[in-house]
């Protein structure tokens, strides 16, 4: 694929905007996915180079949340090869596995976790988290793994469905759901990454250059996360769950 300057710029933009909500909420995906298939690349391309540059996003916000202390180190350590596995098996299943039949999932998945969301006010504002139990983990590790198949698969809002765990299950607030949703969903990220890099899905120029734009939206958006906290965090996951459930609404009726 040749970058000419336009393409460049379009690229960066997209990928800016993309990490920036993707690194607080999830759901960057929604922009990143929809703005390579639009510059004419083919849909398993797309796929391959959105999860190189997402890696990106991902790994940076990941980082940001670590180095702040927004995260459980050992909820991750549990979790993160979880998370791996289930997005090399979900990339590898891509093929073989109806989209719409995925979809109409995913969009019931979404009006109920916006619902609860709406109607449990005080729902991620303060962290409940007190400490794990058989049944947390006996949830959490099948539900890391589910959401995992699914970000190898397909990807839009898979930071939000990690989040929405991450504070109903566990009990953490927004900022630390965010953190570790973060750090899951880079597992799920490389994973994907590698084993489309392994089947040759991959346009690398293409990946690198919004990757690098992911690199500062990232930054931006986690930090802005940490310092405004719950209050900005969780309106936002309301209004990108509620974006993501309407395209998959049109997509489904309409394409």
């Amino acid at each position: 694929m040749d970058l000419d300057l336009t393409t460049v710029l379009l690229l960066a933009l997209f990928g800016f905007v993309a990490a920036f909500i993707d690194s607080c909420v999830g759901g960057g995906g929604l922009i990143s996915l929809p703005a390579l298939v639009g510059l004419g690349i083919p849909m398993h391309l797309a796929l391959g180079t959105n999860k190189l540059a997402s890696t990106f996003s991902s790994f940076t916000s990941s980082a940001t949340f670590i180095s702040m202390g927004k995260y459980d180190k050992k909820l991750m350590l549990m979790l993160f090869p979880v998370s791996f596995i289930g997005s090399l098996i979900g990339a590898k299943a891509v093929l073989f596995i109806p989209d719409s039949v995925l979809r109409t999932l995913i969009i019931v998945m979404l009006a109920a976790i916006f619902v609860y969301t709406l109607i449990n006010k005080k729902f991620g504002k303060e962290t409940q988290f007190k400490g794990y139990t058989r049944f947390t983990l006996g949830l959490g590790i099948p539900f890391a793994f589910i959401i995992g198949f699914y970000d190898g698969f397909f990807g839009p809002g898979t930071g939000s469905f990690l989040i929405f765990v991450m504070v109903l299950l566990f009990g953490y607030d927004f900022v630390i759901g965010a953190g570790n949703g973060r750090i899951l969903n880079f597992a799920s990220n490389l994973a994907a990454l590698l084993l489309f890099l392994f089947e040759g899905k991959v346009l690398i120029l293409p990946g690198l250059t919004m990757g690098v734009a992911m690199i500062l939206g990232a930054t931006l958006g986690t930090r802005m996360a940490v310092k405004t906290g719950v209050k900005y965090v969780r309106p936002l996951f309301m209004l990108v769950s509620l974006t993501l459930m309407g395209k998959m609404i049109y997509e489904l009726i309409w394409k």
